[in-house]
């Protein structure tokens, strides 16, 4: 995050030393949430998203940034938030990520963060204490997998200072297993990753560190004399982490063996994708101020091709403010695309894969460069929100620096989310028609994608930085037909992480893979959704699991509009 290179000479901005530092840059009933196919019952009804109101929801969490006069840089970042089934009930639970004790900070009485169980009628009830997932020190991201294959999801939490894993104990409650496990990850730790890098079967951990900081390191920045956040720049890049999973419990630091540790950057986002179709997964990771990394899986070892690739910097050569990322096959041509999310005057990059381990940038012609050219992106996702079987692109927003509105008239502090459609032919920013919600101002920083009533029509959650998160109900997805997919592995990853799914309805054909994380902090629902418009068939649907599997599994007799469990090898079940 730093604000646009031509803000270095503009704002008077001073570090009390040289001038080379800069700040950071109606209530809604029951019926509302469980009648998919009812009609709009007003024009507000028609909007694609409609805003859940804590009174409807029950959710009451408020993050807490603890915003100081010393202007911290870690106060600009959190926090993330996840949908997760934690209880195995098929119904999507919501866990946010809090502020905490750390060197500059200790909260009395203490911050938490919350898990919210899903009352399966559109509201949810708060178990953080029953479940033992509230504790924590400064917060910030949240990874969900289930690391040890015993089929309930457990929980990362990436924090500034140490980091925590929680083991789902199978009966609503977790254990803090981080030290027994080793993935402490001490630092400042950001959005983390599991996937199964060496196709052993087991989940693995990637975990993103971000600059080299503390309280005492902390450097006082000023903009028009008055005091701000430092842009990154000025702290030293840190290698991210790498942890092999043994399979009984523990994890191996291998960020050395696998050559992860060779590359020092400012990590914010990550994805786990196949950029090259080799069956092993890469890992695409934006950084701040420095090129963006990308990973190439080369087996026992990755190497960085972020340079060659055409992906680390700007068309210029210049570094960008890299944040948020996804990956998904945007063109249905077999391979996938990359995108990344900047900061305001650098606009956000949507990376057309070429085949041979190169991309070019497409933001432009796509309309997204313009769209985005003066705001800063965080949290996003690629999925199919109509259910059109064409996936679009959600974007959550926001500056970093709570100063930038006296630096720039026409940047701001609060910014709405975007709504990018794909018309097969490209991406179309459908923001300013999409209702309410997308002139909403937000403090956004994490985005999760989750179907949190089952309709089939999947649903929004943005998480915000010293504010509540914000609920978005899908209103549209759920008048198309669909199918959702739970993957189960056995000799592949439990999670099904790199799966590849192809599908036929009529004249429709896709495909979509399952990738590892993206977006930023965040952790999306874990089951695939399907659209296939107003067909009323599935032909015939491909599951390519992943190595060590390699299994095809090709299914035929398909439902529509239910979620459907898929165990490898194995005939489908009703979820």
């Amino acid at each position: 995050m730093r604000i646009g290179r031509r803000q270095f000479v503009r704002g008077a901005l001073t570090l009390g030393l040289p001038r080379f530092s800069a700040p950071w840059p109606s209530t809604l009933v029951r019926s509302f949430f469980l009648s998919p196919r009812s009609a709009p019952a007003s024009g507000e009804a028609a909007y694609p998203f409609l805003e859940v109101p804590a009174s409807a929801s029950g959710i009451t969490f408020k993050h807490t940034a603890a915003h100081s006069p010393q202007k911290y840089l870690p106060e600009t970042t959190g926090a993330g938030c996840a949908f997760l089934d934690y209880d195995n009930d098929g119904w999507m639970d919501i866990y946010f990520v809090n502020s905490g004790k750390c060197d500059f900070y200790n909260p009395n009485p203490p911050l938490r963060n919350a898990l919210y169980r899903n009352n399966r009628d559109g509201t949810f009830t708060d178990v953080t204490a029953k479940a033992g997932v509230g504790a924590g020190g400064y917060g910030q991201g949240v990874a969900v997998g289930d690391y040890d294959g015993d089929g309930f999801p457990d929980i990362y939490v990436t924090q500034y200072g140490r980091s925590i894993l929680y083991h789902n104990n199978g009966d609503g409650t977790f254990t803090d297993v981080t030290e027994k496990a080793g993935v402490a990850s001490p630092g400042w730790s950001s959005s983390a990753v599991w996937f199964d890098y060496d196709n052993d079967g087991r989940l693995d951990l990637f975990v993103c560190r971000f600059v080299d900081f503390a309280k005492a390191k902390n450097l006082p920045c000023k903009a028009n004399n008055l005091p701000g956040y430092c842009v990154p720049h000025l702290y030293q890049p840190m290698a991210s982490w790498l942890f092999h999973n043994n399979g009984d419990g523990s994890f191996s630091d291998v960020s050395g063996l696998s050559g992860i540790g060779n590359y020092k950057g400012k990590a914010w986002g990550v994805v786990a994708t196949d950029i090259n179709n080799d069956g092993r997964m890469d890992l695409f990771v934006a950084n701040d101020t420095v090129g963006n990394f990308l990973f190439a899986n080369r087996g026992a070892k990755f190497e960085e091709i972020g340079q060659p690739a055409g992906i680390a910097y700007s068309d210029a050569g210049r570094p960008r403010s890299g944040m948020g990322v996804d990956s998904v096959d945007l063109n249905q041509d077999g391979w996938m695309d990359l995108f990344v999310a900047n900061i305001d005057h650098e606009a956000y990059a949507l990376y057309r894969n070429n085949h041979d381990e190169t991309f070019d940038d497409v933001a432009a012609a796509e309309g997204v460069a313009n769209a985005t050219r003066l705001m800063s992106g965080w949290g996003l996702k690629f999925f199919d929100y109509d259910n059109d079987g064409n996936v679009d692109l959600m974007i959550a927003n926001g500056h970093p620096d709570d100063l930038i509105e006296t630096i720039y008239e026409n940047v701001k502090y609060r910014e709405p989310p975007l709504l990018f459609h794909n018309w097969e032919k490209g991406l179309r920013n459908v923001s300013a028609e999409s209702g309410p919600v997308f002139a909403r101002p937000m403090s956004a920083r994490g985005l999760a994608i989750g179907d949190f009533n089952n309709d089939g029509a999947v649903d929004v959650l943005i998480s915000c930085n010293d504010e509540a998160p914000v609920l978005l109900k899908n209103n549209v997805g759920a008048k198309n037909h669909w199918l959702g997919l739970k993957l189960v592995g056995s000799k592949a990853n439990i999670d099904a992480v790199g799966s590849r799914v192809r599908y036929q309805a009529g004249d429709l054909q896709r495909s979509r893979m399952k990738v590892g994380g993206g977006s930023f902090l965040s952790s999306p629902d874990p089951r695939l959704v399907l659209g296939i418009g107003g067909r009323r068939k599935i032909d015939w649907l491909e599951i390519a699991w992943p190595q060590p599997s390699q299994l095809r599994q090709r299914l035929t007799d398909l439902p529509i509009d239910r979620y459907i469990t898929v165990r490898e090898g194995e005939k489908w079940t009703e979820s």
